[in-house]
């Protein structure tokens, strides 16, 4: 239950409603998602560290996935028939 509160999960959550607003905003395919999230997560991850290494890339692209997984699962929860 701890994890819940944590500064990481709350950047999982804010990287969602980035990558939401960013896809609902240009209205850019689906296909275009993933890729988007990689670059704002090592983005967020690097700005995050303050540098650039091994360590910030695998934790951006681990943003990426949540984020992705996040928006995806939100989707589904919230918007009912594909409306």
């Amino acid at each position: 239950m701890d994890d819940l509160f944590t500064l990481t999960f709350g950047i999982y959550i804010a990287l969602a409603f980035v990558l939401y607003a960013i896809r609902r905003a240009l209205k850019l395919p689906k296909r275009f998602l993933p890729i988007l999230a990689i670059v704002l997560g090592i983005f967020f991850s690097c700005f995050q560290d303050e540098k650039i290494n091994f360590d910030t890339t695998l934790r951006g692209i681990e943003y990426a996935i949540y984020g992705v997984g996040l928006v995806e699962t939100m989707k589904s929860l919230f918007l009912k028939n594909g409306e």
